[in-house]
């Protein structure tokens, strides 16, 4: 099995992350996010205790910043346990 790149898995699991945040600061930013949170605990049968605050542009920057750092980190590790639980048998 030919082996995952470690940087290309962090990158693209990187950029999913923050655009996913990116949709969700969007979300804030239009006053869209309160209804939606609430809409999902709905579906849950939940309550929602949290209150969505006023968008700023430095939060919501570190916010994408953040994630994308994470999901790369989850993207590298994950190309690399992957590489090591396929790498080739000895013949």
């Amino acid at each position: 099995m030919r082996p995952i790149n470690p940087v290309k898995s962090g990158l693209a699991i990187g950029v999913l992350f923050g655009l996913w945040h990116l949709l969700w600061a969007i979300c804030v930013a239009i006053g869209l996010a309160q209804w939606l949170i609430n809409s999902v605990f709905w579906l849950h049968f939940l309550s929602s205790p949290f209150t969505v605050v006023t968008f700023q542009w430095s939060t919501a920057c570190f916010l994408i910043l953040v994630t994308a750092a994470i999901g790369f980190l989850f993207g590298f590790v994950f190309a690399l346990l992957w590489n090591w639980l396929h790498r080739a048998e000895p013949a």
